[in-house]
């Protein structure tokens, strides 16, 4: 925006002169080229114009008037030009002009153009507000809009306030039969458009949010955990390679406190707390949603594993890279012949699923060591696995919640 250059230049129209030999003063802002010629609704003998030095002459009390009225003017298309730089969106001369009338901003902008506006603004939340993984999200987005648009309307954008229903619609359908995405990433798609979408509606630029009249699909994936037997087979199995006995620690710890990969991975000793009763908690931010959460290190497994790699470094556990850890991961199942697609997340499903609610834990409690911000998350990736406990335990906090 500060390479944009505004000229201001006042105009005497001999052409228009009246029955009383005055002639119009008109103002042509310049922004760039682009011209928006306006009138100011002062009049002049054109006698007393210096067009070089812009004003009326020679001094008096009505030509020192109208030069006032003129820098004015002049100062107030200035503010608005300063304005709209100031909100880092696009604009032309005629925004200009709107916002020195007090006219409001017609601005009429198209999707992938909008798109790239809010991408721009949220670029420098990074690192204060957000992180950097969730402005890639964002970017992803735009790019699968983009070709969207490209595939199905046969040009390369589209009008912001063309936006509507059938576009979400055929744009779901797109993503699941022409990009073969499944329907969770999908309405992982929709709800970042739904942000932009809506920051316009904010802003102005659309009338109706489409989204309105939206529901995502709803999506129950299935959890992939160990039960009871498979976690057995896999602690009393002793792995000649050293590699993967640091993995199966790592992950049995997992398995036993409900940590995420980063969670583990950057456990440190100092997030250790003891409490009076002896009994160590870690206290720590969980990534993923940047709360604080806290895990007692009660299961003896946890205990066993944690001292095993007590050492002088100030991180608790091995630190293995994601990748190598569900690399060795499979090379595990595949030693125990466990059928099953292992990675390191199917520890902290174990974690909730064979290790809690297997052994009658409350789906609060659950809800409270995941780190979930509603139980309702919880009931609804859980509630397929253990039936029979499960329904117990939601009858006995329904009954509780009465």
């Amino acid at each position: 925006m500060n390479t944009m250059k505004l000229s201001i230049l006042f105009l005497l129209r001999r052409n228009k002169i009246n029955s009383r030999g005055l002639c119009p003063i008109e103002c042509r802002i310049t922004l760039d080229k682009q011209r928006k010629p306006f009138a100011t609704g002062i009049f002049i003998n054109p006698k007393n114009w210096d067009s070089s030095k812009q004003l009326t002459k020679p001094p008096n009390e009505e030509n020192n008037y109208t030069n006032k009225q003129l820098s004015l003017i002049k100062n107030k298309i200035n503010q608005a030009f300063l304005f709209l730089q100031v909100k880092e969106e696009p604009f032309d001369v005629n925004d200009i002009y709107n916002q020195y009338a007090g006219k409001t901003l017609a601005k009429e902008y198209k999707l992938i153009e909008y798109y790239q506006i809010y991408l721009d603004r949220l670029k420098k939340l990074v690192g204060i507000e957000i992180k950097q993984q969730t402005w890639d999200k964002f970017s992803y987005i735009k790019e699968d809009v983009s070709e969207f648009i490209k595939y199905h309307y046969k040009k390369s954008d589209m009008k912001l306030k063309d936006l509507d229903f059938n576009f979400i619609s055929e744009f779901e359908y797109y993503s699941k039969t022409e990009l073969k995405h499944k329907q969770v990433t999908i309405n992982k798609a929709l709800q970042r458009l739904k942000k932009v979408v809506k920051q316009s509606v904010i802003n102005g630029y659309l009338d109706k949010n489409p989204f309105e009249e939206h529901k995502p699909k709803k999506v129950y994936p299935k959890i992939i955990f160990l039960t009871q037997q498979e976690l057995d087979k896999l602690e009393n199995h002793t792995f000649q390679s050293e590699a993967l006995t640091r993995v199966k620690d790592c992950y049995l710890f997992c398995c036993y406190t409900g940590l995420a990969y980063k969670e583990m991975f950057e456990l440190k000793k100092k997030d250790l707390i003891t409490k009076p009763n002896g009994i160590n908690w870690i206290y720590k931010e969980r990534e993923k949603t940047e709360r604080t959460f806290s895990v007692p290190l009660i299961l003896p497994k946890a205990l066993e594993i944690m001292k095993a790699y007590s050492s002088e470094s100030e991180f608790l556990l091995p630190r293995i890279s994601n990748q190598s850890f569900n690399r060795l991961l499979k090379e595990i199942a595949n030693v125990l012949e466990i059928s099953k697609n292992l990675t390191h997340h199917t520890a902290r499903k174990t974690f909730a699923s064979t290790v809690l609610l297997n052994n009658d834990i409350p789906i609060e409690v659950v809800s409270k060591l995941l780190g979930h911000s509603n139980i309702s998350t919880t009931q609804e990736y859980y509630a397929e696995l253990m039936p029979d406990k499960l329904s117990e335990n939601l009858k006995k906090l329904k009954d509780k919640l009465k």
